[in-house]
């Protein structure tokens, strides 16, 4: 598959649209000094590579009270089951993010709650979910590391 070529421009764009996607084009190209033509066109060629997928919003949950994070080793009873169980990890709405993974865990979660009894709950559901095995929970005291960035920079350091 022919790699796709980014240059110093693509990179900048990049930067501003990681940090808010919603920025618009003609803000971009005063920023860059570049006609908004020109930033439309080269994130429509971004799009249409796969480099640029869609675009993300970034939800406050602690604002919605929702500031308790866990994060969940599933242990599968077999490896084979891990489809169905990760169907039924998608009808919890607290799991924000299921890995399939390789190592000590079948499956790696991380699960957003209100509060330590909720989480024991959302643990307790995940328990009962036909093929697990059991679970191992760790508490998430604090984010440290949460930068969209950081990967970017160090890509275009590559190239």
């Amino acid at each position: 598959m022919k790699k796709f070529v980014l240059d110093e421009i693509d990179h900048q764009i990049l930067d501003v649209l990681i940090e808010n996607a919603r920025t618009p084009f003609t803000d971009i190209a005063k920023k860059l000094l570049v006609s908004a033509g020109t930033i439309h066109v080269r994130v429509k060629k971004m799009e249409d590579e796969g480099i640029i997928q869609g675009s993300t919003l970034t939800l406050n949950y602690e604002k919605m009270g929702y500031s308790f994070i866990a994060h969940v080793g599933v242990f599968l009873e077999k490896s084979s089951m891990t489809q169905k169980v990760i169907e039924a990890l998608r009808q919890i709405p607290n799991i924000t993010v299921a890995y399939v993974t390789a190592g000590k865990y079948n499956i790696f979660c991380k699960v957003r709650a209100r509060d330590t009894g909720n989480a024991k709950d959302i643990i307790y559901m995940i328990d009962d979910i036909n093929g697990v095995s059991r679970t191992e929970t760790m508490i998430s005291l604090e984010e440290s590391i949460n930068d969209k960035k950081r990967m970017m920079h160090a890509i275009f350091k590559e190239l």
